[in-house]
Parts: structure tokens; C-alpha cells; sequence
């Protein structure tokens, strides 16, 4: 159990109540949790899954101690059908599955994962050898960290982005995003759109409706937090025909299919 807080005295208050009905033990300040390191100076906390990572690399066995600068070859598409099939796959899911709870403090694999995770059901050689080279990866870059500012400002800022028809086998888009408070970096998703888009743009407005929803949560969120947020939330895209369909709110006649994803995006 983490108890947090800004008032030691309550915080001490709690932990005394709850020692009157349960038989627990005091750990002191946070540095580990469900494999989740945190550590904390005076300019902020980090926190990382350094011992996970090590881990998962043990028993994943790797044969040699090569590693690599990114996780997955630029341009790279796959399908259910590369490969052989593995005769167990039990391994490739349970090493995905890993990757999935390591994805909570390493944004940077989320795309992996996401395009991994679709083959479990089925997972062939060619899955298998791109798993290997995220371990690879991650072995390279086992120290990395997210780190929050204790001097970050409370204004949220989001960065998205989409793929068109990325997906060779559905040719569905990827939506993709990250969100901020100040310089903390404190969201980021990517997910597959639920429907065929027909352009470029229609992709991206999906991707804007997406980061909307979680940005709206998360401004509920601080506010029950008792921040206040009045300013706007920008949202940073680099589609400008996307941007400009959000601004206009006449529904054209190229543009009406898209127009709810639109409209909530710009209210």
C-alpha cells in the first residue's frame, strides 16, 4: 500500500489508524513497488524498472550481449503470415506480456509493444526475432528513467500524432500521443483506430478525439486533485488540414463523416 499526501501529520495519523486494525509494517519512503523503482532528490523523483528489465533478460536467455539503438528497423510492417509458426509460443507471451507491464515507465516501446501484442495468438518466427531485438534494445538502455520536476508547472500540453493505413493487414490507422503537466511527462498511448480512414486527415482528427477524451479526464482528475486549470489544453499536431477542419466549423461535404470527431475536439 502507498499512502501519499501533503501533510505528514495525516499521513502519520492513517498509518497509526491503520496499524490498530491490521498487522502491517511500516517500509518508510517509497523506492519500491511492484517493480517499480523510485528514487528522489532534491529536484524531483524518478522512477524506472531497471531490476524488471534485468529480470525479464534472464530468462529470456539471450545467447550473445549485443545491443541495439533502436528497438524495430525504420519502415518495418508486419503480418500474421511472416514467418513460421512457433511450435510453443508460450515464451512469446509471456515476454510480450512483460513488455506490457514494462511499458508503464518506458514510452519509448510502447509502439513495440502495441505491434507485438497483435500476434500472440499466433506468434511466428519473424514476431519472434523483433521480440528479441526490443530485449536488445532494452538491454542497452536498461537506466532509463522518467523523471518529474518538483519545480514543473501545472499546465497540461499534449503531442499527437497518426499513421495512415499503417496496418498492412486491416489497413487500419495508429493513433498516438503523449501529455505533459508542465515538463513531466505523465500520459501517452498508442492505439489502433477502430475504423478504416480515408485519408490522412480523417486518421488524424481520430487521433485528436482520442488525446481530447484523456486530456478532459485528466483535467477532471486535477481538479478533484484541488488544481485549478482555466487556461486551455494545446494540442500540438503537425497534419494542418487537421487543424483547420477543427477551427471550421461548417460541415463540408468531403468532411461530414467526421464531423463528431471534429466537433468534440474543437468544444
Amino acid at each position: 500500500m502507498i499512502i501519499t499526501g501533503d501533510d505528514p501529520d495525516y499521513i502519520a495519523f492513517v498509518k497509526a489508524r491503520l496499524r490498530d486494525q491490521f498487522l502491517m509494517t511500516d517500509l518508510g519512503p517509497l523506492r519500491y513497488f511492484l517493480g517499480i523503482e523510485v528514487s528522489s532528490t532534491s529536484d524531483g523523483f524518478s522512477i524506472s524498472q531497471e531490476k524488471y528489465i534485468q529480470d525479464l533478460l534472464a530468462r529470456a536467455a539471450l545467447m550473445d550481449e549485443r545491443t541495439l539503438e533502436t528497438p524495430m528497423e525504420l519502415n518495418v510492417k508486419l503480418r500474421p503470415t511472416d514467418g513460421d509458426p512457433l511450435p510453443d509460443p508460450t515464451r512469446y507471451r509471456h515476454h510480450v506480456g512483460s513488455l506490457v507491464y514494462l511499458a508503464v515507465t518506458r514510452p519509448d516501446i510502447s509502439y513495440l509493444v502495441h505491434i507485438l501484442s497483435q500476434f500472440v495468438s499466433a506468434p511466428t518466427t519473424v514476431h519472434y526475432s523483433h521480440l528479441l531485438r526490443v530485449l536488445r534494445y532494452l538491454r542497452g538502455t536498461i537506466t532509463r528513467r522518467l523523471f518529474f520536476p518538483r519545480s514543473s508547472s501545472l499546465q497540461l500540453q499534449c503531442y499527437l500524432d497518426a499513421t495512415w493505413a499503417n496496418d498492412p493487414t486491416d489497413h487500419r490507422s495508429l493513433s498516438a500521443y503523449c501529455v505533459f503537466l508542465g515538463g513531466s511527462l505523465v500520459a501517452w498511448k498508442t492505439k489502433k483506430q477502430v475504423a478504416v480512414s480515408r485519408s490522412s486527415v480523417e486518421a488524424e482528427l481520430r487521433a485528436m478525439a482520442l488525446v481530447t477524451a484523456e486530456v478532459t479526464w485528466l483535467r477532471w482528475l486535477l481538479a478533484d486533485f484541488g488544481v485549478s486549470v482555466t487556461t486551455p489544453t494545446p494540442l500540438l499536431s503537425d497534419s494542418t488540414s487537421a487543424i483547420s477542419i477543427t477551427r471550421d466549423p461548417v460541415k463540408h461535404e468531403v468532411t461530414k463523416h467526421i464531423g463528431v470527431d471534429a466537433f468534440y475536439t474543437r468544444a
